[in-house]
């Protein structure tokens, strides 16, 4: 059974997630907050598996009760799913960052968020090769990482290899085969990896590796195809 907690300050919109998961028999919905603040103290009391997290709330917004549940030790079991209306934005980018293992559009089909909540519970990233892709493109045009080559003297050579394959967008099963390795050794490697970077899941992993500069932003095309500096 996966326990979920609902955190929106829309009760509307609480109630409509609440319908569609608790149909489902593996999942159960055991709480619900309306900011942030709520979300971390529930947090704390109920042990979720998964919160659904809104962005934009009164109070503490979701992007610090990410941090903050992320930051203790003692909530480390649980996930939290960011669900937006906006996309792939300053929020969701930041939301990563602070420990979030994922998003999901608010508008997005019934079936879309079931899988989402049970990708997420099994402790993966909800980052599909599109999203991920898009993902990038926004690092590639953003500035330069503070230190270039930060954290990255602990991975070995094959890991690096790895994890510049994950942040590009390839699946478990791409990297297996680009590499002439089992998918399980593939994902060995990448736990590995999470492991030695301190990375709680995939999209960390991914944030670790245009935030280190692991993979080199690409230098932006100008008007008339010269490229900019």
């Amino acid at each position: 059974m996966i326990r979920v907690l609902l955190v929106d300050d829309q009760a509307l919109m609480r109630a409509g997630f609440r319908a569609l998961l608790e149909a489902e028999d593996d999942l159960d919905v055991v709480g619900e907050a309306a900011d942030g603040a709520e979300a971390v103290r529930q947090c704390r009391v109920l042990r979720p598996d998964v919160v659904l997290m809104d962005v934009q709330m009164p109070g503490l917004d979701g992007i610090e009760a990410t941090r903050r549940i992320a930051a203790e030790p003692g909530l480390a079991g649980v996930r939290v799913l960011i669900l937006t209306n906006y996309g792939l934005d300053e929020y969701v980018f930041a939301a990563l960052r602070a420990g979030a293992s994922g998003f999901l559009l608010k508008d997005a089909d019934p079936g879309d968020l079931l899988q989402a909540v049970g990708v997420v519970a099994r402790g993966d990233a909800l980052l599909a090769p599109t999203v991920t892709r898009t993902l990038i493109s926004e690092f590639v045009t953003g500035p330069p990482p503070p230190d270039p080559s930060a954290g990255r003297d602990v991975l070995t050579g094959r890991e690096q290899e790895i994890v510049e394959l994950v942040a590009r967008g390839l699946t478990n099963d791409e990297i297996a085969a680009r590499m002439v390795i089992s998918p399980l050794t593939a994902k060995t490697h990448i736990n590995r990896a999470m492991t030695k970077l301190h990375c709680r899941d995939r999209a960390q992993l991914v944030v670790w590796a245009y935030e280190s500069g692991l993979i080199a932003p690409r230098r932006q095309r100008r008007p008339g195809g010269t490229a900019s500096r």
